[in-house]
């Protein structure tokens, strides 16, 4: 036997979507239904252990044998679920995902979106869903089941055929993926990747309990005793209800179509009495959101942390990371000066103390979300994080030597940007001048094509930018970085020239080929992009252009445009995705325990503080493929984790 490919359904009272795998399998009554296995890819058998049959001794040897591989669909549910089953915890080294080649080929996350995509012939059985919903969660208790809270084979026989048939069948659409898929194969270095990231979810983060708890009841005091205000003045029912505030406003002489940040903001400005205090009270409870905190006691599990929240390549145009549950890769960043104080007193209940001291809790509760996540007693948390790594990566690309020299010395990217564009010497460009402000909003903004709007949304008008200084600005930055505006269209023209001609180009560092319907974009590192089913078409600008299929900004399947700049933001991203990886596995080797990570910041737990300084250097190495690449990592110690 070489591998084993499975599926297996399974039953939890938790609900598995808001607290994940590893509480979900942790439940009282967590059991699995059925198991479909396939031994190197021969006929499927699925064991019914509901109904007493029993996982062959020969499959539960190869599960455990690190010399056998274990494929599924998602494979970390699978191996967690029959940790908890067999009662040993099972190592990820020899369990590979048809998900990740799926999202390593660009296609979509799920089994059934990959059977569409791919044109399977056998594709996952629609009516799945429905049969979970029958049995794999509680059902409602009613006078026609008898009041029972969950369904079993015995209440509909012919559904659990079914079910049968649908366990089995996954296991078949898998193996079509691997079949199809085959002269494609995910490099080593990327199932290693893979096998860290499993290891760095089996560890999980420890959670601060009692605060979070206590954030939780501060939150409802707040919004409790807001709400009864904004009763008192307005004489509604739910003063919360954007229906009934705009009937209430209208009734006053505001006639109003929205109720969001900036239209309270536009009526403050004239309101004043009952209507300026209402509108107050709603920016208020507006802020007022604990969903972090309700995540987090959604996912903790018994031994007090959270598990399961990054998502290896989560974002498939790049092979980014992804969160989960919690979603740490948005977290509010803190700003407050006295953090641990604001912390501690929310964890020991002095709400009131709060309120007067602060100007906003919500803002308070909000900035102390990070914080929320702690190390393990008589440890501390080294960060550590790259610095400024896309405006790095582009310029070693692009061969902006500027940019390059900048990093060699003092690093000071913002300030040699104004520097650049406005052909002022550094010196002048102080922290806080206008000028600065420039060079940073054109440094945010600009570097993958962006224009006005980029500027616009970047916030440049709200840093003190006159909108008649947006164009110039554009141009500006663009005639300062002429590298980085030719690799954008050399980009362009590459994947333009390797999808209409079905031919491979080389682009200095960069690879582009055409193969099968998919446009890749070797990386330096060796990894692939992968771009399904690309075509020449004419595109929003009004010329040719590469299009390609993927899941877009509405979260569905659909054809995409794109073109060099957008091409080379998915690029940087890649490599800066690349380098973490490899600083993760460097990390790893040296023993650092790894808990998490966002970005392009690592976050371990650690006894000896000292560390921190070794930490910083080992990320900061660079791998012989990117020769020449400047990169810097700089970091802190801290008890709780936080924005530094």
């Amino acid at each position: 036997m070489k591998s084993i490919s499975m599926d297996i359904e399974t039953y939890s009272s938790v609900d598995l979507c808001k607290s994940g795998v590893y509480r979900y399998a942790e439940a009282h009554d967590f059991e699995i239904l059925l198991f479909a296995y396939s031994v190197d890819d021969s006929e499927i058998n699925v064991v019914d252990l509901v109904n007493g049959e029993q996982i062959p001794d020969e499959v539960i040897s190869a599960i455990f044998d690190p010399n056998i591989i274990k494929w599924a669909f998602n494979a970390q549910f699978e191996r967690v679920c029959l940790s908890r089953h067999l009662g040993v915890w099972l190592s990820p080294k020899s369990w590979r995902c048809s998900m990740v080649w799926s999202a390593y080929m660009g296609l979509p996350l799920s089994l059934e979106g990959v059977g569409v995509v791919m044109g399977l012939e056998k594709q996952k059985l629609k009516e799945g869903k429905e049969l979970i919903r029958y049995f794999c969660v509680p059902c409602k208790p009613t006078k026609s089941n008898g009041g029972r809270t969950r369904n079993l084979p015995c209440h509909a026989p012919e559904k659990w055929s079914r079910f049968k048939e649908y366990n089995a069948r996954d296991v078949e659409v898998e193996k079509s993926i691997k079949e199809k898929l085959a002269k494609f194969p995910v490099p080593e270095e990327e199932w290693a990747n893979y096998i860290l990231d499993q290891k760095i979810n089996d560890c999980g983060i420890q959670l601060d309990m009692p605060f979070i708890k206590q954030a939780i009841r501060c939150d409802e005091q707040f919004r409790s005793v807001h709400i009864e205000k904004a009763r008192s003045i307005t004489g509604l029912d739910n003063p919360n209800s954007i229906q009934q505030l705009k009937g209430w406003l209208s009734d006053n002489g505001f006639t109003v179509d929205s109720l969001d940040k900036a239209a309270i903001n536009d009526l403050l400005e004239s309101a004043d009495g009952d209507i300026e205090e209402a509108l107050q009270l709603r920016q208020e409870l507006a802020k007022s959101s604990v969903k972090k905190y309700t995540a987090m006691e959604m996912a903790v599990c018994n031994d007090g942390r959270a598990h399961g929240l990054i998502q290896f390549y989560g974002a498939n145009r790049t092979g980014r990371y992804s969160g989960r549950l919690i979603q740490v890769q948005n977290l509010p960043q803190n700003h407050l000066p006295d953090l641990a104080e604001a912390r501690e007193l929310i964890k020991s209940g002095r709400f009131d103390a709060v309120e007067m001291l602060y100007d906003s809790v919500p803002v308070v509760l909000s900035e102390l979300i990070r914080t929320a996540f702690i190390p393990k007693n008589g440890h501390r948390f080294l960060v550590a994080d790259f610095s400024a790594i896309e405006a790095r990566v582009i310029a070693w690309l692009a061969g902006e030597h500027w940019r390059q020299q900048v990093f060699a010395s003092h690093g000071k990217i913002y300030e040699a940007s104004a520097s650049q564009m406005f052909h002022v010497p550094i010196e002048e460009i102080t922290k806080g001048s206008p000028l600065r402000q420039k060079g940073k909003v054109a440094e945010l903004a600009l570097g993958y094509g962006g224009s006005v709007g980029a500027l616009t949304a970047m916030g440049a008008l709200a840093m003190g930018v006159q909108e008649d200084e947006l164009m110039p600005l554009v141009k500006a930055w663009r005639n300062a970085n002429p590298n980085i505006v030719k690799l954008w269209w050399d980009v362009d023209n590459a994947a333009f020239t390797a999808v209409k001609e079905r031919m491979k180009v080389q682009l200095g560092r960069l690879i582009f080929s055409y193969e099968s319907g998919i446009l890749f974009i070797r990386l330096p590192s060796g990894r692939r992009l992968s771009y399904v089913k690309p075509k020449i078409e004419i595109n929003r600008f009004g010329r040719e252009g590469v299009t390609y299929e993927g899941v877009g900004e509405s979260k569905k399947w659909q054809r995409i445009e794109s073109y060099g700049p957008k091409f080379v933001e998915n690029i940087v991203q890649a490599i800066a995705r690349d380098l973490l990886a490899e600083a993760m596995q460097r990390l790893s080797a040296e023993g650092f325990r790894i808990v998490m990570h966002v970005h392009d910041e690592v976050i371990a737990e650690a006894e000896n503080f000292d560390d921190l300084g070794r930490m910083c250097e080992i990320m900061g190495q660079v791998s012989e493929w990117a020769n020449g690449l400047l990169l810097r990592a700089d970091g802190f110690v801290c008890d709780f984790y936080k924005k530094d």
